[in-house]
């Protein structure tokens, strides 16, 4: 059954690799690890003072815990070697966050701590989220990408992932642009 499925594998430069579906219990572990990731990631392209309200605004206790239950949204862990690496946060039509395609699932997260990048985990988050698109049915992937993150933008290209609009995505007072990419799937 999707809901508990568990990639379990070993990968020569990762090491031992599972998922895991994320519950409320993990609150306290996500909401670390999303706003570290976040700050990791975007902290040096932003004034400090507008990364500190988006990380407190998007990653509060409230907004996450709602996140967690909402129907349509599923959140996944990525293990390595029993360590938190990352997590992958997918939803369907009623929970996505522009497109609202009941054939298409949205990439909203895909986080991977720093410590853990460059060991081609990356591509295993990637490929969780094509395989629970294909359980579920789904004619394609989308999700959206800051204009300036030139790594994401790459990867997804490589990803089979191509710019087909955009829009807005405000951190603190900072309106920025986002590029929505779509793939399909086979």
């Amino acid at each position: 059954m999707l809901e508990e499925m568990v990639v379990d594998e070993t990968r020569e430069n990762a090491g031992h690799i599972c998922f895991r579906k994320c519950t409320i219990e993990d609150l306290a572990e996500l909401r670390a690890l999303s706003s570290r990731t976040f700050f990791e990631t975007f902290a040096a392209q932003n004034k400090p003072e507008d990364m500190e309200a988006y990380l407190k605004d998007a990653f509060s206790e409230e907004k996450m815990r709602a996140e967690l239950l909402e129907s349509g949204s599923t959140f996944y862990f990525l293990l390595v070697d029993s360590e938190l690496a990352g997590y992958l946060k997918l939803n369907e039509c009623g929970a996505q966050t522009d497109i609202h395609s009941p054939d298409s699932l949205e990439i909203e997260r895909i986080y991977l701590d720093k410590r853990f990048q460059g060991k081609g985990l990356g591509n295993c988050l990637m490929d969780m989220a094509v395989e629970v698109a294909r359980q579920k049915g789904m004619r394609s992937l989308w999700l959206g990408v800051w204009e300036k993150n030139t790594r994401a933008l790459a990867f997804y290209q490589k990803n089979n992932f191509r710019k087909t609009s955009e829009h807005s995505f405000v951190i603190g007072s900072d309106r920025q642009t986002d590029y929505i990419m779509r793939r399909e799937l086979e």
